[in-house]
Parts: C-alpha cells; sequence; structure tokens
C-alpha cells in the first residue's frame, strides 16, 4: 500500500480519483491548495503526488519548486487542463515525473500510478553494481543512492537519480530513448517525446560544470545518450 496525495481543487475529480486509489488499496490524502500540499507533503512524505497545476494560494508550479529536490519527495504526476508543450516541459524541468492532460482516461493515470510506484519501489543496486561509479569529479554510490560532486551531495529527484543510474549501467553504450523510458519510467508513456530530455538536461545542469558543453552525459543525434567515465 502507497500514499498518495491527490492536489487538486475540484472536489468531484478529487474524490473519483481517491475512490478508485483507494480501491487500489492505497492510502490517499487530498490537498485543495498548493501550500497545503507543500505543508502536507513534509509532514505526510507521500510515494507519489498527483498534481493540478491551477490551485489555490500556490499553483503547480511552486509546489514542484517547493518540494523538488526535498529528501522526503516521492514521485509526481502532474494532471492538468493546461496540455501546451511550454506548461509540459516546464513541469519536468521542475521536478515532475509524468504528465497527463484532462480530460484523462481513468484507466490510463491508473496504470501510470502503478508504474511510477513501481519505480519507487526499486531495489536500489544490482549485483553488478560496483560500490561506487566515478567520473570527473562526481561520486556516485548506488547503495546509499548517493550522488557527490566534488565532494559535496548533490540531490536529485527519484527519477533523475534512476536515469543517471541507467546511463552508468550501460558502460559507455548508447542507450536510446525509448529504452530509458522502458528502464526508467518503467512503460513506454504516450507523453511528450521530450521527457527524456528534459531529465538529461536536469542531470547535466546539476553534474556538468558547463550543461551547455556537456563532457560526461552526450547526446547521440536522432538515437540517444551515453555517458562517458573519463
Amino acid at each position: 500500500m502507497a500514499r498518495v496525495l491527490i492536489v487538486e481543487d475540484h472536489r468531484g475529480i478529487a474524490d473519483m480519483l481517491r475512490g478508485n486509489l483507494q480501491v487500489e488499496r492505497h492510502e490517499v490524502r487530498i490537498a485543495a491548495d498548493g501550500q497545503t500540499a507543500v505543508d502536507m507533503a513534509a509532514e505526510w512524505h507521500p510515494d507519489l503526488m498527483i498534481l493540478d497545476l491551477m490551485l489555490p494560494i500556490l499553483d503547480g508550479f511552486e509546489v514542484l519548486r517547493r518540494t523538488h529536490g526535498a529528501a522526503t519527495s516521492g514521485m509526481v504526476l502532474v494532471l492538468s487542463a493546461r496540455g501546451g508543450e511550454a506548461e509540459k516541459v516546464r513541469a519536468l524541468r521542475l521536478g515532475a515525473d509524468d504528465y497527463m492532460v484532462k480530460p484523462f482516461g481513468l484507466l490510463e493515470l491508473i496504470a501510470r500510478t502503478e508504474a511510477l510506484l513501481r519505480r519507487a519501489e526499486r531495489t536500489p543496486t544490482t549485483p553488478t553494481d560496483p560500490p561506487r561509479y566515478l567520473f570527473g569529479s562526481i561520486e556516485v554510490m548506488p547503495a546509499a543512492r548517493l550522488v557527490r560532486r566534488s565532494g559535496i551531495a548533490v540531490p536529485l529527484r527519484p527519477r533523475e537519480y534512476d536515469l543517471l543510474l541507467a546511463l552508468l549501467r550501460a558502460e559507455g553504450a548508447v542507450v536510446s530513448r525509448k529504452e530509458l523510458l522502458s528502464r526508467v519510467w518503467g512503460y513506454d508513456p504516450a507523453v511528450v517525446t521530450r521527457t527524456v530530455d528534459t531529465h538529461v538536461a536536469t542531470l547535466r545542469a546539476r553534474l556538468e560544470e558547463d550543461a551547455d558543453r556537456p563532457r560526461h552525459i552526450l547526446t547521440v543525434w536522432k538515437t540517444g545518450y551515453r555517458l562517458v567515465m573519463t
């Protein structure tokens, strides 16, 4: 059973989501405004937040900004009537793990919810992971899910860390966007094609000395990405 926080000011939608998620045996709470969502996330530590963008007091973007990178933050699925690419990219860059547009299909939403929760329950390491990975000034310790840059801890959301680990485990080989969507997201979602790209951009901003001229997380044109250790 997972903890799911629904952040939605439309009571009918919130109650419908809560009822269906409770059928799936999840513990569910509702926040009707952004400030309450930030407070509940800090106190309750949900495994998943289903987040509307158009909210009273604080909008969904500000909720993402205030909860992004927190040690207790879980997965975030944005569920919004705002379906433009700019809004999607902005939400993903602020730390959202997935994005669905209203009106939405309930079965698809439940499937995406379960996929995100499966990722949240992942095993921290695999038998093939070394005690640590080193590249440039970056140190990654899989057992602790810890990343350091020049000895200073770098806060990464679960999805960002999993993306980094997927690239590390490829040992320099090119990993396609489709493969990354499958390995990291757990499915091949019908969301914007820049989902992987925006998360890679976030990793570069956090780990590379110059995100515009990356040395380690490299783009392979029309294919995907690879991580260079040297």
